[in-house]
């Protein structure tokens, strides 16, 4: 779906006063819809994105992957496809353990990661330019502490 359409249809949920719950679920709407743009506009979907930035710095093996981006291995295992035939990673066993398969990025996958970051980055920008400069630090502040909260509590298998 198009950004400007997902953006316009925005449900209106503040009438129902469920405490400022329906603005975090329209913020999480806009910054999905901002990031399949971002995704479209570098010919990856959102999902090869996140894969690719999965992938920064290090190769990680499938059972890993799978983990960290929420999926089952099937469709991992799709996605790595996808990725693999457009050049953008490569697949290769682990000395010593046949059945495990590492994951690593190319030169094309790592250049498309860093436009795909580049891009959010930019994004995200945009997104905030109405705060006053303050108020973007503190926003960026908060969501880092919330996402920080969340991945702790993912790792103590409690959420």
């Amino acid at each position: 779906m198009r950004f400007d359409k997902m953006i316009s249809g925005l449900p209106a949920c503040g009438a129902r006063g469920l405490g400022g719950l329906p603005d975090v679920v329209e913020l999480a709407i806009v910054l999905t819809a901002t990031i399949a743009r971002v995704a479209e506009e570098h010919e990856l979907t959102p999902m090869q994105g996140r894969l690719l930035c999965g992938l920064a710095g290090q190769p990680r093996r499938m059972v890993d992957l799978a983990q960290s981006l929420g999926v089952e291995k099937a469709a991992l295992t799709g996605l790595v496809d996808r990725a693999e035939r457009r050049g953008l990673v490569e697949r290769a066993t682990l000395p010593g353990d046949r059945r495990a398969v590492q994951v690593t990025l190319t030169d094309d996958g790592g250049k498309a990661m860093l436009a795909f970051e580049t891009g959010l980055a930019s994004a995200l920008d945009e997104l905030l330019a109405p705060l006053p400069a303050k108020d973007r630090s503190a926003f960026r502040r908060m969501a880092a502490a919330v996402v920080g909260a969340a991945r702790a509590a993912q790792g103590s298998g409690t959420s």
